[in-house]
């Protein structure tokens, strides 16, 4: 049998929307990792892959969720997105971290596990 993941499984990233978004960080039990991107940006591209594979690594441990910054703007202007990709790391309802730009992979894992402990 052949390892067919598939994407939309719980373990892919959950896509926010303002209307999601504060419950999804409040109901949060463990990190929370948000990326703020958007389709037509080529570094945000880029990570997509890695942030898959980090929300299949951190399935249980952590959540790993998008938010597109073109259909929800409200949401970026709350968090002061000035540039993309953005990523936002959560614990206990509060940003603790923030990344910005097309990070390696190791770096994003880095800062989940220092919030998972």
């Amino acid at each position: 049998m052949t390892d067919d993941r598939d994407d939309r499984t719980d373990a892919a990233p959950v896509h926010l929307t303002a209307s999601t978004f504060d419950e999804t960080v409040a109901l949060s039990d463990g990190p929370l990792l948000v990326d703020f991107w958007a389709p037509w940006c080529a570094p945000c591209r880029a990570i997509a892959p890695a942030l898959a594979e980090i929300a299949r690594d951190f399935a249980g441990r952590a959540t790993v969720a998008k938010v597109n910054v073109d259909e929800e703007s409200e949401l970026a202007a709350r968090y002061a997105i000035r540039g993309i990709p953005a990523l936002l790391f959560f614990k206990d309802g509060q940003v603790k971290d923030t990344l910005v730009g097309a990070v390696p992979k190791a770096e994003i894992v880095r800062r989940l596990d220092a919030l998972s402990t």
